[in-house]
């Protein structure tokens, strides 16, 4: 009987089909976007230097001091930081900027209107003097106590956020006037008075951020400084007086 041949083996599997993907959107580029920032600034630059070119000489001497000494300007013009002692130092080409700013502070009071004439602005030739004025009844501190009322603890806590912004030292000065108070007694007058309203003062400065040695001096001056000599018994004769010292930087205190 005849012998069939073997199937042949079947042949080997060829490669996958290939499928061909969607094509991706291409990408543009940035480079338009870095030409564009150098656009930008240097038109920004234009600006600047047409600026400059019609500032009067006190801005183009500013812009040149900062970019000379950024670190020395900023001291200098009192843009440091807060409560560094960095800020506006007092002299006598700043005084008025100085009050300025220390009046426009004062007027974020709400009880402002009430006090606006018992705070009186002077300079002599310490410095810029600013008195708190009493009434009959205590304005700024109770009558014959060295404890504040609440519009005078108010007003010392609105003057030490800007004495604490300078260098300048800082000295205290209480008065009263001629007459004596209710409690008064031997032990306790009219000098003790004054001198603990001043240092009463003090403390809340310092609890308010002034730096203990920013303040020179706590005075007691009782009626021998009376700001109405025509009128010894005068209520306004009362007052505390915060002084802020031409050019006297403040003491560091050892250790520091």
């Amino acid at each position: 009987m005849p012998r069939k041949d073997p199937k042949p083996p079947p042949p080997p599997p060829g490669p996958p089909p290939r499928v061909r993907r969607a094509d991706r959107p291409r990408s543009r580029g940035s480079a338009w976007k870095v030409a564009y920032a150098d656009f930008v600034t240097a038109l920004m630059a234009l600006f600047i230097v047409l600026w400059m070119m019609n500032s009067s000489d006190k801005v183009k001497a500013s812009v040149s001091g900062y970019f000379r000494d950024p670190r020395g300007y900023t001291h200098k013009l009192g843009a440091g930081p807060s409560n560094s002692g960095e800020g506006l130092a007092l002299d006598r080409h700043s005084l008025a900027d100085l009050q300025g700013q220390v009046e426009r502070a004062l007027r974020q009071m709400p009880d402002f209107p009430g006090i606006l004439g018992h705070v009186h602005f002077s300079v002599t030739g310490e410095g810029l003097r600013i008195d708190l004025l009493e009434t009959e009844r205590g304005m700024f501190f109770v009558s014959g106590s060295p404890d504040p009322t609440r519009a005078g603890e108010e007003l010392l806590r609105v003057l030490a956020s800007e004495l604490v912004k300078m260098p300048n030292r800082v000295a205290i000065e209480g008065h009263t006037d001629s007459r004596k108070f209710r409690t008064a007694s031997a032990r306790y007058g009219n000098w003790e008075l004054s001198a603990d309203r001043a240092n009463a003062a003090r403390r809340l400065l310092e609890a308010y951020g002034v730096r203990p040695g920013q303040i020179a001096e706590v005075r007691g001056y009782a009626d021998r400084n009376l700001l109405r000599a025509d009128a010894p018994e005068d209520p306004a004769n009362r007052r505390v007086s915060v002084v802020v010292e031409f050019g006297q930087p403040e003491e560091k205190t050892a250790g520091k």
